[in-house]
């Protein structure tokens, strides 16, 4: 079961990310889930510790799920910092 809420969560993630950082049309769902997911392990990595919280994959918090959004739009900076050269 925690698996299912990972994948969720991370679709939403995923998908709140690319509406924050302009690229919806270019993601797909799929897409959504991979950035969200990896967004998620990035911010718990980071800013878990900095912040005392920690994402559990069992149990769905607001917290992990606000991690997760900053992870993912970090990653997509990353993403957009190496395909164009800046951050839009």
């Amino acid at each position: 079961m925690g698996w299912i809420i990972a994948i969720i969560v991370g679709g939403i993630a995923g998908w709140l990310a690319s509406k924050l950082m302009n690229r919806d049309a270019s993601m797909g769902v799929v897409l959504n889930v991979i950035v969200g997911c990896i967004g998620s392990v990035l911010g718990n990595l980071l800013l878990g510790p900095l912040l005392g919280v920690g994402g559990s994959v069992q149990e769905f918090s607001l917290s992990g799920l606000l991690i997760a959004i900053v992870g993912a739009v970090v990653l997509l900076a990353i993403v957009n910092l190496i395909q164009r050269g800046r951050v839009r």
